[in-house]
């Protein structure tokens, strides 16, 4: 990776925010990814829930909701009425988060030497052409219902019959079910025929701790992101990170995970 000259100064624009400019010191936050890259793709997880909260009290009342769940819902927390529609209002800008973390793994893993991001519409979602290795990501383990599954390891397997019959294809759980790390054969049910896909060592199935690993060349890539976003985040938002990060459940969060 090129070193980030010492003193750089790149300008940070959220579109509900002024623009104010943020100096980069020559050292890397991440040995494997640009602080130009970074902030970049963090600053797009933030525009996203601001457009998400921006849209959610117009979107709450155009989709459908539930009224009886709405009143046996609020009567078990013994919260009001408007209470409750402002968790819903938060459950649907959530909803958003997760897709918009999805585009943030698959643009920074993207972002690593070597590796490159495929725009939307591609089959893939990311690829590295001398590894010879590809991949769809997904956010978490239940992003994708078990039923659709299959649609993945298809998706995988046509690439390989085409253009890339050299290459390994892999579906990433950034988050996984368990804490448990893995990288074996994806063997997706079929919810038609009754039956699995059959196991091809050259589709896999990896979580995203495993996957980051493999893409940055170090063990601990995924915690080293996890530590550095609260500065990042801090730093384009204009907020002070330092109270996050001495939380005893800034850790646990992701060791709970991982």
């Amino acid at each position: 990776m090129c070193p980030i000259p010492k003193n750089v100064i790149i300008t940070i624009t959220l579109k509900t925010n002024s623009q104010q400019q943020i100096k980069l010191s020559g050292e890397p936050l991440l040995p494997f990814v640009s602080n130009k890259d970074l902030y970049h793709h963090v600053q797009k997880v933030l525009e996203t829930a601001q457009e998400a909260v921006d849209l959610a009290e117009e979107n709450l009342y155009s989709n459908v909701i539930d009224p009886f769940s709405a009143l046996f819902d609020s009567f078990r927390q013994g919260i009001k009425l408007s209470d409750w529609m402002e968790q819903e209002k938060t459950r649907q800008i959530q909803k958003t988060m997760q897709n918009a973390l999805g585009n943030f793994h698959q643009g920074l893993l993207g972002s690593v030497p070597g590796w490159e991001s495929l725009p939307t519409g591609n089959v893939i979602d990311v690829r590295n052409m001398k590894k010879q290795v590809m991949a769809e990501i997904k956010n978490k383990y239940n992003t994708t219902k078990g039923s659709d599954k299959k649609g993945i390891y298809d998706n995988l397997l046509s690439q390989l019959e085409g253009d890339y019959q050299s290459f390994i294809g892999y579906y990433v759980e950034v988050i996984p079910k368990n804490k448990k790390p893995y990288n074996k054969t994806f063997t997706p049910s079929d919810n038609v025929t009754g039956t699995r896909r059959p196991a091809n060592e050259k589709i896999r199935i990896i979580d995203g701790k495993s996957f980051y690993a493999l893409v940055a060349g170090r063990d601990d890539a995924l915690k080293m992101l996890y530590t550095v976003l609260p500065k990042v985040i801090g730093d384009i938002l204009g907020k002070d990170h330092k109270t996050v990060i001495k939380e005893k459940l800034f850790m646990d969060l992701f060791e709970m995970a991982y």
